[in-house]
C-alpha cells in the first residue's frame, strides 16, 4: 500500500469529528466534493469503509471508531514534530549513552545525573558502568557518547575531548590486622616491601604505569598478590588479607569491615607519589547537541 498522506488523516478526523461534510469542509478550508472525493479514495486505498453514509446523517462504522485514537495520536505527533526538532537542535531532547567507572559513582555520577535530568527531562540517558579499555572500544565502535574514566594526570585519549572533573591523591587500603594498619600515616619506604592487590594494566594502563613507576624509582619491584577489576572488588580482597592497594582517596568512602585508608607521605628520598584523574571523554567530532548540552553542564558542575 502507498504511503498515504498526512493530509487525508486530517480530513478524516475532521468529518470523524463534524459527522457533517459540509462542516467538515468549512473547517478545512474547501468546498464538499473534494471533500467527498478524499474520504472516498481513503477508504479505497485502505480497502475498508469508515463512514455509513445516508441522506440525512454520516456515521462511524466500527472500523471508523477504531481507527480515530490512532489517527488522533498520529496528528498530534506530527504537529508536535516542529517543536521537537528545535528541542533537539537545542539539546533539549534525544539520547545520551554514558560509561562510567566505579569511582565516579560514589559521589559526583549521582548528583549529575539528578541534577541533568532535572534541567531536560527529555534527553535519555542510559548509563553503563565499564571500566576504561572497555570504555575505549565502545566509542571506537560508536556504541558510546560519552564516559568518566579514571587515568593518571595528563592523560590524554586518542582522538577524544575531555575534561578534567576531579583530581585527588591515592591513598593505601591495608587489611585491619596489617601492623601498618595501626599508623595513622605511613611512609613510602614502610610500604614498598606489600604485596599488592592492583588492576589489570589493560584497564587504566596510565594509573598502572605510574604506579609502577614510583617501586621503580624507589629501585623495587612490586610483588603483585592479585589482580582485580572494579575498586569495590580490589577493596574486598584488602578485607580478606590478600595484600594492601593503593585506590583514589573518593574509594574511601566504601568502607568494607577489615580495611583501613592511611594516607602515604613519599618520605625524604622516595619518589613523589603520583595522584590520579577524572575526566569526562568524548568524541568531539560527532557529538550530538545533547551530548554537547551533558557536557557545558558537567563543566559549569
Amino acid at each position: 500500500m502507498n504511503e498515504i498522506e498526512l493530509r487525508l488523516w486530517n480530513q478524516f478526523a475532521v468529518l470523524a469529528e463534524e459527522l457533517h461534510f459540509g462542516r467538515a469542509a468549512q473547517r478545512l478550508f474547501m468546498t464538499q466534493p473534494p471533500l467527498t472525493q478524499a474520504i472516498a479514495q481513503l477508504e479505497k486505498r485502505l480497502a475498508v469503509r469508515l463512514f455509513d453514509r445516508t441522506k440525512r446523517s454520516v456515521q462511524l462504522t466500527a472500523t471508523g471508531r477504531a481507527l480515530l485514537p490512532e489517527v488522533l495520536d498520529l496528528l498530534a505527533r506530527a504537529q508536535a514534530l516542529p517543536e521537537h526538532a528545535r528541542a533537539a537542535a537545542a539539546g533539549e531532547l534525544g539520547r545520551l549513552r554514558l560509561a562510567f567507572v566505579s569511582t565516579v559513582g560514589f559521589a559526583l555520577l549521582p548528583q549529575w545525573v539528578r541534577g541533568f535530568r532535572a534541567l531536560y527531562p527529555k534527553v535519555q540517558m542510559e548509563l553503563v558502568e565499564a571500566t576504561g579499555d572497555v570504555q575505549l572500544e565502545a566509542f571506537a565502535r560508536g556504541e558510546m557518547d560519552a564516559g568518566f574514566m579514571l587515568h593518571a594526570p595528563g592523560f590524554a585519549p586518542l582522538g577524544l575531548a575531555r575534561h578534567v572533573v576531579s583530581q585527588e591523591p591515592l591513598v593505601l587500603a591495608l587489611p585491619e590486622q596489617n601492623p601498618l594498619a595501626a599508623l595513622p600515616s605511613l611512609t613510602l619506604p614502610a610500604v614498598l616491601d606489600q604485596p599488592l592487590v592492583i588492576f589489570p594494566r589493560r584497564i587504566v594502563p596510565s594509573l598502572y604505569d605510574a604506579i609502577f613507576g614510583v617501586y621503580h624509582a624507589a629501585g623495587r619491584l612490586p610483588e603483585v598478590a592479585q589482580e582485580a577489576i572494579q575498586m569495590q572488588t580490589i577493596v574486598n580482597l584488602v578485607s580478606a588479607g590478600l595484600g594492601c592497594a593503593w585506590v583514589p582517596q573518593s574509594v574511601t568512602q566504601f568502607q568494607r569491615p577489615g580495611v583501613v585508608y592511611r594516607s602515604v607521605l613519599a618520605g625524604k628520598r622516595g619518589a613523589a607519589l603520583p595522584g590520579c584523574e577524572t575526566s569526562l571523554v568524548w568524541s568531539a567530532a560527532d557529538a550530538s547537541p545533547a551530548l554537547l548540552r551533558f557536557v557545558e553542564f558537567v563543566q559549569q558542575a
